[in-house]
This record gives structure tokens, C-alpha cells and sequence, in this order.
């Protein structure tokens, strides 16, 4: 996970160039491979580490939805948040999105967790930690990502004229000190997790107000119905 060895996409290689560098992520690094070394399963694999910036390049922005941690179940993660690849059932709280879809702009829920075409479309799906051991939430969450992906909060707020950041749940909203409210249109709410779901992420309208901010600033909406796999 050198600078030099990750496949990164070349905006975000440019940006985060020096983090690679930094005592953190030198011992990030040797913890992972220690973690392989004795045997446990990583997710999502090594080439999907870093897919949420890879599928959507710096300059391409123009949301960000802050999750927390990869998928811990066999073949779910794919290193975009709330996202399962293809042919695994739908999270709880993906459902739970699809649902505030359907009330907020009447669409379809569809019959996968997929969200790449999102990520295509400049949604940047960042978790805040980028690994996890099988079965063992939060295992990863203390080991460095969190400055990296701070640090990739910080660069996109930075970088980019009009956001719209998504702050679902208090871990999400830990972070709105990242971001430059003069600049960006943040939103909160409470996490679509079955737990809170029904204490306001339902009825938040997030879809709709984000895309009304983006064409209100001469951006293209996000088409927020996912195609058929």
C-alpha cells in the first residue's frame, strides 16, 4: 500500500500523495499485512480498498455520504458505503434508503444493493474505515484509516466549489468539522439503520433537497434510480 504500489485513481493520488508517507500509514500498512499473514479474511479485497475514490475522481464530486465500515459478511463488501456487490441481499439499512427514496422522489425500490452506478455519477460512498476482519466490526476502525479518510473530507470540501455532504448518524455527523459550511450544503439526520430509521432518516428528503441545491448551482442531478443488474 505504498504510494507507488496502490491502484489510485490519479486526482486523489495527486492530493493525498503525502499521507502516503506518514508514520500512520506505514503502520496501517504493516498491520494489514499482519492481519493476512496470520490468516484472516480481509474485506473487501485488496484491489476494492480504495473503489470509492477510484470510481469517483476528485474533480467529479458532487456528493459525499460518509458510512462507517465495510461489510464484515463474506462477499458484500465492494469499498463503497451502504453498497453490496451484485447478487447479495440487501442490507437493512440500504433497504431503509430505498424506502426514503421511494416516499422523497417515488422511486422504485429496486431489487439489488448495487450502487455503483451512483459512485459513476459523483457520489462519493466513503467509509471512514476502508478495512475490516471478517465477522468483527469496528476491528479496523483505530488501526489509521481514520486520518486518511479525514483527510479525504477535508480535500474534497477543499477542492470542490458546491458539495452536498449526507451525514447519516452521529458517527457520519462527527465529522462535519471537516467541511466548510460557507461553501457546501450539509445535511443530517438520523442513520437509516433499523435502530433509527423511524426517528427521522424516513421523512429527511435528503434525495430531493441535494438535487435541488445541484441544479440550483448549475450541476446535473443525480439519478438516484439504480439500473437493472
Amino acid at each position: 500500500m505504498t504510494e507507488d504500489r496502490i491502484k489510485l485513481e490519479a486526482s486523489w493520488k495527486q492530493a493525498l500523495r503525502e499521507e502516503f508517507d506518514k508514520p500512520y500509514m506505514k503502520a496501517l500498512r504493516e498491520f494489514l499485512q499482519a492481519e493476512k499473514a496470520a490468516g484472516k479474511e480481509i474485506y473487501p479485497p485488496g484491489p476494492l480498498i480504495f473503489n470509492a475514490l477510484n470510481s469517483t475522481p476528485l474533480d467529479r464530486v458532487k456528493v459525499v455520504i460518509i458510512g462507517q465500515d465495510p461489510y464484515h459478511g463474506p462477499g458484500q463488501a465492494h469499498g463503497l458505503c451502504f453498497s453490496v456487490q451484485p447478487g447479495v441481499q440487501t442490507p437493512p439499512s440500504l433497504v431503509n434508503i430505498y424506502k426514503e427514496l421511494k416516499r422523497d422522489l417515488n422511486i422504485d425500490i429496486p431489487a439489488h444493493g448495487y450502487l455503483q452506478s451512483w459512485a459513476d455519477q459523483g457520489v462519493l460512498l466513503l467509509n471512514t474505515s476502508l478495512t475490516v476482519e471478517r465477522g468483527n466490526a469496528g476491528s479496523h476502525a483505530a488501526k489509521g484509516w481514520q486520518p486518511f479518510t479525514d483527510r479525504v473530507i477535508e480535500v474534497v470540501s477543499e477542492h470542490q466549489p458546491k458539495l452536498v455532504f449526507l451525514l447519516w448518524g452521529s458517527h457520519a455527523q462527527s465529522k462535519q468539522r471537516l467541511i466548510d459550511p460557507t461553501k457546501h450544503l450539509v445535511l443530517r439526520s438520523p442513520h437509516p439503520s433499523p435502530l433509527s430509521a423511524h426517528r427521522g432518516f424516513i421523512g429527511n428528503g435528503h434525495f430531493s433537497r441535494c438535487n435541488q441545491f445541484l441544479a440550483q448551482n448549475g450541476m446535473s442531478p443525480i439519478d438516484w434510480r439504480l439500473p437493472a443488474l
